[in-house]
């Protein structure tokens, strides 16, 4: 055995695609005569638009316009990787890349994304072969028919790409204003779960459960019922809880003139203030919640796409777990009192910071993959926070997955790039 000529390209895809996992090459016809769609065969880009198959290659919808990038063909295939690294990083959002009079590479976060993705390709190939033979330019926006230009960009350019329109929301997407937000709705509607992947480890806030469900709702509660709560302990409990509040705090933060490490109340709102994720906090908040949920004060957020992903998982044999700076008896409250009934069935396994560590480190997907007594590479993870996601793919964690929901932070530039995104999560069931 031999590494193939390809290896040199491979390495260019996996070092600019983190994310991806696999790298398809084919010679398919459809690929090579769609390079030659231009007689001069001097065009460095084929532009494909309006096809409803564009939901299929990842990054795209059915008005946005597709550039796939042509580089020109060499006597070997590793003469390619220098022209294939500069049209990578040029064409961030196109997950594939022309070869003239040759094929194909395209790349996906599982082989099945790849799979899926180069069949795609294939048949956008065929179809721009074909409006080709009847007259009609694949990239050009249809005039008529189902195309609709908004009110709001009446005056511009109708072939224009559409990434390049500006945005005027005034309400914008991830609690942001006045700004362009699409490159955060470009969805990836391939499955992202892999087909023999049968472990799901998720985060809640931002993930199963608006952050303003905990921000809106439940920390305002426990200040809100802090006093009467703390008041109402006996004295050992009231010295025990101020002990364990005092001791999670540093030395710095003991010092602060807001904080008197004798007053449980003072120590808590700094804390909350401060939004520091501590283990003596989160259970101080989830017993209190707990007294919420029972008497029907509280009710979980879950979003509506949760539960049938959880009836997807549960059907296909994927086991699904919880792993949340929120306490486990926090985290079962609020799967357990959701607005849509008790969800505790669905879920195997609860993690948080006091029997795991901290989200940020990769010690501590090391340590749940022990607990489950599996090897990380078969964990996937959801979740809204780069760092985390970071650290999980530090630990080795197999597939590690961005989610967007409104109201989370913005993606960065490189978290973007980095992770797969998905905007609801039946995306991992590949609905």
């Amino acid at each position: 055995l031999r590494q193939s000529a390809c290896t040199p390209l491979w390495y260019v895809v996996y070092r600019n695609r983190p994310s991806a996992k696999s790298v398809i090459h084919t010679h398919s016809m459809y690929a090579q005569l769609a390079t030659l769609l231009d007689p001069t065969e001097t065009s460095k880009v084929l532009r494909i638009t309006h096809l409803e198959m564009l939901k299929g290659v990842g990054n795209h919808a059915y008005d946005d316009i597709l550039e796939i990038p042509i580089i020109d063909n060499r006597p070997s295939e590793d003469l390619l990787a220098d022209q294939l690294e500069s049209v990578i990083q040029e064409y961030p959002n196109c997950n594939c890349v022309l070869v003239r009079r040759h094929g194909i590479y395209v790349w996906g976060d599982s082989w099945e994304q790849a799979k899926t993705q180069a069949e795609s390709f294939d048949y956008l190939f065929q179809s721009a072969i074909e409006m080709k033979k009847m007259g009609l330019d694949p990239g050009f926006v249809p005039l008529h028919g189902t195309y609709r230009v908004d009110e709001e960009l009446a005056g511009e350019d109708a072939n224009e790409p559409t990434a390049k329109r500006l945005k005027t929301n005034k309400d914008g997407w991830n609690a942001a204003s006045n700004v362009d937000n699409a490159r955060d709705l470009a969805a990836n509607v391939v499955p992202i779960l892999p087909r023999d992947a049968k472990h799901l480890l998720l985060d809640i806030e931002g993930c199963t459960t608006a952050i303003s469900f905990v921000k809106d709702t439940l920390f305002p509660f426990v200040l809100e019922h802090l006093d009467s709560y703390v008041n109402a302990l006996q004295p050992t409990e009231y010295n025990s809880l101020a002990h364990a509040l005092s001791q999670d705090l540093t030395p710095e933060q003991q010092a602060n003139e807001e904080v008197d490490t004798k007053d449980c109340s003072s120590m808590v709102r700094f804390m909350v203030k401060n939004d520091l994720k501590l283990a003596s906090l989160k259970s101080l908040q989830g017993q209190m919640w707990k007294f919420g949920y029972e008497r029907g004060d509280l009710k979980g957020h879950v979003y509506s796409d949760v539960i049938h992903m959880m009836q997807w998982m549960q059907s296909h044999g994927v086991k699904i777990y919880i792993y949340s700076s929120g306490s486990v008896q926090a985290q079962k409250l609020l799967f357990g009192y959701s607005i849509h009934g008790n969800l505790c069935e669905f879920l195997d396994r609860h993690f948080d910071i006091s029997t795991s560590g901290n989200k940020k480190q990769a010690a501590s997907y090391v340590s749940i993959c022990q607990d489950l007594n599996i090897p990380p590479s078969d964990q996937v993870f959801c979740s809204d926070a780069e760092a985390e996601l970071e650290a999980a793919r530090e630990a080795g964690v197999g597939h590690v997955v961005m989610t967007v929901r409104p109201g989370n932070a913005p993606l960065t530039a490189q978290g973007r790039k980095a992770y797969p995104q998905v905007f609801s999560l039946l995306q991992l069931c590949g609905l």
